[in-house]
């Protein structure tokens, strides 16, 4: 989320006055004495909003709310007005400046509008990440939503694994999306052009397999929860790829199919042979920046479902959602947008009953179980990255119950 606030104001005094107002709220303020000293920050890309005095010597607070829209329209500009510069000031709204302040003006009135300011420009930029990746055309970036390195590294595995003949294992726990990310890797795969056939495989009998390889010739079948098909089944599914089948196997599983043939409860054989290549799916738990972006493409879809218009997103609830754990991870953060379009939310409720200390302690383990997902379970390497002694890191793995072999790849 963007915190950066860039302040001009040509009186020194002022300037550092709402500077350390603004640091002491955790905002990062660029100070500026003049529009030509702020003139250079004011980019498309620039991570944050504006607040400026309107008389200043030179080139005054007007002339940089146009500079700026000039630029970038959708940068937020708050005006600091004097007592004789409020009819200007309600004229300068109508040009497009996003509100306005009198001076001297109370800390809680300039902190209110400036994180009303910055939602809008979090918003606005994370609307901007997602139209680039929707305008690659690709089906991983238009289906697979996030800005996190977890995010990307499962986009870019599910180009690696696509274009390849081979079988391919999709895991992750529940409602990560399993079968959305299969059928991602069908879309990107020579096979696009056929049908993309799924099956349930609990209680999938022999002739069930056959039919489906038949439906999804010259496609892909995805067999969904692999781990609990029939172990007849699963003999049958392993001497049909051993003699070379018309569709291309995909599989996934929310258990670890390793343990499982290593307990002689799954076929190892077809274990062996299904996890040519792996793409794993993190949760939410590990990559809980891609939160606010998730659940702002569900809360669109739920508007669009039930005809309802979208509710403002506050940073108050994105925050609480980020403090959840989400074990029902996409689904159930989906459900939670559906509820929040309804007007049922419970998430900020359920946040507002934790302390500061909880609310930390479920960041830092979200940080610890996000190190492992990109080391691969590597805990030396999470170690070392998190900037961490190493018998502190394991401590904290203790403490918070992580194994890092649960994110071995």
């Amino acid at each position: 989320m963007t915190r950066k606030v860039l302040l001009v104001d040509d009186d020194a005094a002022v300037r550092e006055a709402l500077a350390q107002t603004l640091e002491l709220a955790d905002y990062a303020p660029v100070t500026a004495g003049s529009f030509v000293a702020a003139k250079d920050h004011i980019r498309t890309d620039f991570q944050g909003v504006i607040v400026s005095d309107i008389r200043m010597p030179g080139r005054d607070g007007f002339h940089l709310l146009t500079y700026a829209h000039g630029v970038d329209p959708e940068l937020p500009v708050i005006l600091l007005t004097g007592e004789g510069d409020i009819p200007m000031a309600v004229q300068a709204m109508g040009k497009g400046a996003f509100d306005f302040l009198e001076k001297p003006c109370a800390a809680a009135e300039l902190l209110e509008v400036i994180g009303r300011a910055t939602d809008a420009r979090s918003q606005v930029l994370e609307q901007r990440a997602l139209k680039r990746e929707l305008e690659r055309g690709d089906p991983a970036a238009r289906l697979l939503f996030g800005h996190s390195p977890q995010a990307e590294e499962l986009r870019n595995r599910t180009r690696t694994v696509a274009p390849t003949k081979a079988e391919v294992l999709v895991t992750g726990p529940a409602g990560s999306g399993i079968a959305k990310v299969a059928e991602v890797i069908h879309m990107l795969s020579p096979q696009a052009q056929g049908a993309f056939v799924k099956r349930q495989v609990s209680g999938l009998s022999r002739e069930d397999l056959v039919r489906a390889c038949e439906d999804a010739a010259g496609g892909s079948l995805f067999l969904d929860e692999i781990g609990t098909m029939p172990e007849a089944t699963q003999y049958a599914a392993l001497e049909m790829l051993e003699q070379g089948v018309e569709a291309r196997i995909l599989a996934g599983t929310t258990t670890d199919l390793a343990s499982l043939s290593a307990k002689g409860q799954f076929n190892a054989d077809l274990f062996y042979r299904l996890d040519v290549m792996r793409v794993r799916i993190p949760s939410l738990a590990e990559r809980r920046e891609d939160i606010p972006v998730i659940f702002r493409h569900y809360v669109g879809q739920a508007a669009e479902q039930t005809g309802i218009a979208a509710p403002e997103v506050t940073s108050e609830h994105l925050a609480s959602l980020m403090a959840s754990d989400w074990p029902g991870n996409s689904r159930s953060l989906m459900s939670a947008a559906m509820r929040f379009v309804l007007g049922m939310p419970e998430e900020v409720s359920r946040a507002a009953d934790l302390g500061l200390n909880e609310q930390m302690a479920q960041v830092e383990r979200s940080l610890l179980i996000a190190a492992l997902g990109r080391y691969n379970g590597k805990a030396a390497d999470a170690a070392k990255a998190l900037k961490l002694p190493r018998k502190t890191f394991y401590d904290k793995l203790a403490r918070y119950q992580i194994r890092p072999e649960d994110y071995r790849r």
